[in-house]
């Protein structure tokens, strides 16, 4: 056989493995024996053993047998993976749907239904219908690059099926492990005396993030794909329902479940229908999702946040059980606030072990009567955070009332409850323990200082050991130091030096949101970065000027400029700065020029990461939308703009080329907003 009678042979076999792939797997319907199957497979093995430059990474020989990776790169979706709005009970359910009946005119909508999958939800990238990467959500705008454990998921296809095959395809389903694969999978890792997962979704998300395919590989992981993203191509889509029908086309599971609904009741059936069989699926699942079935209805209403105007998830009654609380106790925060935590006999709280239950606050243990010694209902709320719902109250005997401690039971400071609050704190600051590692954990934290490697468990090691006792120390360790520790080797210990180093270089809004003060989050971090571009202002500011700010009150004025007074605070800043930590303080007079503008970003961006773009905006006042309406100002495009392009074009909107412009304005907008994000990075612009 030569190269070129091979080349035809193994395209066949490739064609033919992926067809009974999909019967198999997707379909549950093989039409060949496994002793077929497995010839075929042998048969393209031995062909490009023989002729290893025929072997391509799509294909089905190349399922597993990477090498490990040493950490998961960053992948940047082009469309972003917004997250749904939550619907609890019949009430909300009425009020999304009156709310979307008002805004589009129409008494009777219609919905595309859907089981919610309790997963892991996943972005796969296909160029020429081939997979090309996989991404986790991330937050919404990055993830991480898992695209050689998705490529050990026999349901999700290396090469797409059918016809009409976009050029470039954005496909967004769940990654989850079914009732049966969880059971087998928990009962081997007891077999090799490993731990045991909670529930099938850790089991699910801990799968999908391990460093060797080859772990991978050996999981049940399945997967649903329930939507797309950007896609280019001459395809057209009306409705949601068509979506999930082509996906089918091209070789994707979709939810069986799936069905279209018009009009509310038929929701509140489709919704009872569901929870009724819920015990009956093959996996987990934690709600239903409604999604307006007509395409062009989803771009009326937009999206608000990093939600879809359009769509709702409507969630499951969370499941509980009875246990008896043993004791309260007290867990300090970084702020110092001082939160009520349930100990809890152990109990089984669909699929999770519970222990502790959050109490929220002594206002809260007084409206409950909660007591130590009650027997009491537990539940997950939102499926996740465990709490205590109520009191069993027949049940009560030798019990005692809970009382906030005077003093903290960390560092033993004074507790005092806040003016015009409910929370209590502890005015330790940070010498108290809990809050010098809690601050040091957000200061290290990605949306802060964003210093790689610098775990948890390393910094209370780092603490315990007096390596550090606060933000300012983490500038002065060594890589000797750190190799020296327990379990770190000398490259780990370099590449937290080296993460250390280039976290110096960053930007004013993200130091101010590292400082950790009291309720300053990312966008007041922002505002203040936008009103006084210089840090020395902002520390001599006086309450009334931070008041002046949009969106500070008087209570986040006060915090601000308490942290500033506080002696403690201000060495920890001169050691920070001393330390080399800096960022681009020039004056500008760029906001007036973007406030109340509002911009979608689309296609892939050479100068700017997206996320960095968005920011950027929002620190200029600007507004940003994920999707194009007639309320857009302007839409920055770059390479591969799909739909949301065309859009604009439709409506008129202004559009900003990344590397031209459209000249006037625009131009002038757009150079703006780029040399802004270059100059804060010290980068000149040729």
């Amino acid at each position: 056989m030569n190269l070129n009678q091979a080349s035809k042979e193994a395209e066949n076999l490739r064609k033919k493995i992926t067809q009974h792939n999909h019967k198999y797997y997707v379909l549950d319907d093989p039409d060949i024996p496994d002793a077929e199957y497995d010839r075929l497979f042998k048969e393209l093995i031995k062909i490009e053993k023989e002729f290893p430059q025929l072997i391509t990474n799509s294909s089905p020989t190349q399922r597993i047998g990477t090498t490990p990776l040493s950490e998961f790169k960053e992948i940047e979706h082009t469309d972003p993976m917004l997250s749904l709005a939550n619907a609890f009970n019949e009430k909300e359910m009425q009020r999304f749907y009156d709310r979307l009946s008002t805004e589009l005119s129409e008494e009777i909508l219609v919905f595309s239904g859907e089981t919610k999958l309790d997963g892991l939800a996943i972005n796969l990238f296909y160029k020429n219908g081939v997979l090309h990467t996989a991404a986790t959500r991330g937050d919404g705008f990055t993830g991480e690059d898992v695209t050689l454990n998705v490529k050990t998921i026999m349901q999700i296809p290396l090469n797409l099926i059918g016809d009409n095959i976009p050029k470039l395809l954005e496909v967004r389903g769940e990654i989850y492990i079914s009732h049966k694969g969880f059971f087998e999978l928990n009962k081997n890792q007891e077999k090799l005396k490993l731990k045991t997962f909670a529930n099938p979704r850790n089991a699910a998300a801990g799968s999908l993030r391990q460093l060797d395919p080859k772990v991978t590989s050996t999981r049940p992981l399945s997967f649903s794909a329930y939507g797309i993203g950007n896609y280019e191509g001459k395809l057209k889509f009306d409705r949601h329902t068509q979506i999930l029908n082509q996906l089918k086309n091209w070789g994707f599971p979709v939810s069986v479940e799936s069905k279209e609904l018009s009009g509310l009741k038929d929701c509140f059936d489709y919704y009872s229908h569901i929870l009724n069989i819920r015990k009956k699926l093959s996996y987990e699942i934690d709600g239903v999702v409604f999604k307006i079935d007509y395409i062009e209805k989803q771009k009326i209403l937009g999206n608000v946040s990093r939600s879809p105007r359009w769509a709702i998830a409507y969630k499951f009654p969370p499941i509980e059980e009875v246990t008896q609380l043993i004791d309260i106790e007290v867990q300090v925060g970084r702020t110092g606030t001082m939160t009520p935590v349930a100990r809890l006999s152990p109990v089984n709280v669909d699929g999770a072990m519970i222990n502790n239950a959050t109490l929220h606050n002594l206002d809260e243990i007084k409206r409950k009567d909660v007591r130590i010694g009650d027997w009491v209902y537990i539940r997950r709320a939102g499926d996740v955070i465990p709490e205590v719902v109520s009191v069993i109250k027949e049940k009560r005997k030798n019990v005692k009332e809970f009382k906030m401690p005077k003093s903290c039971p960390i560092c033993g400071s004074d507790v005092k409850k806040q003016k015009d609050k409910i929370a209590y704190v502890c005015i330790g600051g940070l010498s108290c323990d809990a809050q010098k590692n809690q601050a040091i954990i957000h200061f290290v934290s990605r949306k802060a200082m964003n210093i790689e490697g610098l775990g948890e468990k390393l910094i209370y090691k780092l603490t315990e050991n007096k390596m550090i006792e606060n933000i300012a120390d983490i500038f002065s360790l060594k890589q000797n130091e750190l190799s020296a520790l327990d379990r770190m080797g000398d490259k780990s210990a370099s590449n937290i030096i080296e993460s250390i180093n280039s976290s110096k270089s960053t930007t004013l809004a993200k130091f101010i949101y590292s400082l950790g003060i009291p309720e300053v989050g990312e966008s007041t971090a922002r505002a203040l970065e936008n009103y006084f571009h210089s840090f020395k202002e902002i520390e001599k500011s006086s309450q009334e000027e931070f008041e002046n700010i949009s969106d500070i009150g008087p209570i986040v004025a006060k915090n601000i400029k308490s942290f500033f007074t506080q002696e403690n605070n201000k060495k920890i800043i001169k050691k920070l700065v001393a330390a080399g930590i800096h960022w681009n303080e020039s004056k500008s007079n760029y906001s007036s020029n973007l406030k109340g503008l509002t911009f979608v970003i689309t296609g892939s961006l050479k100068n700017i990461k997206r996320k960095d773009a968005e920011e950027l905006l929002l620190s200029l006042q600007a507004k940003v939308s994920s999707a194009v309406s007639k309320k857009t100002d302007y839409l920055i495009y770059g390479a591969n703009p799909g739909s949301k392009y065309e859009k604009a074009l439709e409506l008129g909107i202004k559009i900003m080329n990344e590397d031209c412009g459209i000249g006037g304005e625009g131009s002038k907008l757009l150079s703006l907003v780029l040399e802004a994000y270059l100059e804060r990075r010290g980068i000149a612009r040729l």
